[in-house]
């Protein structure tokens, strides 16, 4: 009796229930670098599982996408799985064993599958890099909504002073706009790793002149973020994804 395969939206999501703890089916590293019929099977059920894992996050953002149809789910998947195999091969003499290497190239599929349903969604959308609009500050007490607001326009009159222009636009756009960070990099031409590094620098600097006029301690920067994002935003991005970074 031929098995029926499971419809796109009952693809087993990825973790424990997949492969019990402790029963790998054979050292993956070891059968991946060595050619032979064992290297064959690990390579097919390695993509199995890159498939499973990219059509549960696929499925899990699929409102983010302009077309939410079952084919172009499934082509967005099975792109985000081959490309997650192909980084995870690339890596594999990184991997230290410190996790299931099922659990590690879970971390692949999924970081990938976010990453190209988020390119789908911002691809008709412009990415505007503009500069900071003072933002609206609300509160119940006076007295707070007044120190609220004197810490905000510090914070801009900041910003226009120690901030480059691409740093002040890049803050802007990934911490109050929301852009997602892999998007701008393929905007800008750059890559996630010097957009991470550009805000080190803004939230450094940002810090250090708020701190030298009395706005905060020196080793607080939570209240820059929170106030510099404190214009809603209406982007619909998994920013949790974002944030994860590479596997």
């Amino acid at each position: 009796m031929t098995t029926r395969p499971p419809r796109f939206e009952e693809a087993a999501p990825p973790g424990p229930a997949c492969h019990a703890v402790g029963s790998e089916p054979f050292d993956w590293v070891t059968a991946l670098s060595t050619p032979g019929p064992q290297q064959d099977s690990a390579l097919r059920e390695l993509h199995a599982l890159m498939v499973r894992a990219a059509r549960h996050q696929v499925w899990r953002l699929r409102d983010a996408l302009p077309d939410a149809s079952r084919t172009t789910l499934d082509v967005v998947a099975n792109q985000a799985a081959d490309e997650a195999m192909v980084a995870l091969l690339g890596k594999l003499d990184t991997f230290e064993g410190r996790s299931r290497f099922t659990t590690w190239a879970y971390k692949f599929a999924i970081v990938q599958a976010g990453s190209d349903v988020r390119r789908m969604q911002w691809h008709q959308r412009d990415v505007e890099l503009r500069d900071l609009d003072l933002p609206a500050v609300a509160a119940d007490d006076p007295a707070q909504q007044a120190e609220a607001s004197d810490l905000a326009h510090a914070v801009a009159a900041a910003m226009r002073t120690v901030l480059t222009p691409h740093q002040r636009r890049v803050a802007i756009a990934l911490l109050v706009d929301t852009i997602p960070i892999d998007v701008l990099a393929d905007r800008l031409g750059t890559t996630r790793g010097a957009l991470y590094k550009t805000l080190h620098d803004v939230r450094g600097r940002l810090r250090s002149e708020l701190a030298a006029q009395g706005y905060l301690p020196a080793a607080a920067s939570p209240a820059i973020t929170t106030v510099v994002a404190s214009r809603p935003s209406t982007s619909t991005s998994d920013s949790s994804s974002t944030r994860a970074g590479e596997p």
